[in-house]
């Protein structure tokens, strides 16, 4: 690829992005969608979330993990609880990220 070419890929991904993440902040008033539609647009982000995390706790290269000394499993075990104890996402994510180094790093996992 040319400089040129490099130089109007960027700007086209750019405009790109740019109008598919303006399109909601144009309209002057709020969007008219069913109750039902806002309703689960709650939801849209806990399930994205989910749909990331999920199979990088249960998966490696592609396939299932088939032990339990797995320090994922640990780690999204120990962020689970302490979310259900707490209801706070960073300490969700320090927890689990701590006990999962630490089975790697401490214990060899």
């Amino acid at each position: 690829m040319s400089a040129f070419e490099v130089f109007l890929t960027t700007i086209g991904m750019a405009a790109v992005t740019l109008v598919c993440r303006a399109f909601f902040m144009l309209p002057k008033g709020d969007l008219p969608m069913p109750s039902w539609l806002r309703e689960g647009l709650h939801y849209a982000p806990i399930a994205a979330l989910a749909a990331v995390v999920a199979p990088e706790l249960v998966m490696t290269q592609g396939h299932l993990i088939d032990t339990w000394r797995d320090a994922r499993i640990f780690g999204g075990l120990a962020g689970l609880a302490y979310f259900g104890w707490r209801h706070s996402l960073f300490g969700t994510i320090v927890c689990g990220t701590g006990v999962m180094l630490a089975l790697k790093f401490g214990l060899g996992w």
